[in-house]
């Protein structure tokens, strides 16, 4: 999964509003890893252990963490 992370870099890097956090994921049949991105000064990433959907805690935190994002898109 760490092998799409450039190409997904690459996209987050095009977004036209570089005030604002660019948020990424990249999933595969059972692993999400949440990608965040800052381009204030100099672009700099961070991103989150891979997620399992098989264990429930996880899969928990997955889930809440969707739903974060589908708010930070309805501002």
């Amino acid at each position: 999964m760490v092998s799409a992370l450039p190409q997904a870099l690459t996209y987050m890097l095009d977004t036209p509003n570089i005030e604002q956090p660019t948020f990424g994921l990249l999933v595969n049949c059972r692993e999400f890893v949440f990608v965040k991105l800052v381009q204030v000064q100099k672009p700099k990433y961070a991103r989150s252990d891979a997620l399992s959907i098989e264990k429930t805690n996880e899969l928990q935190q997955v889930l809440s963490i969707l739903k974060r994002f589908s708010k930070l898109t309805l501002l």
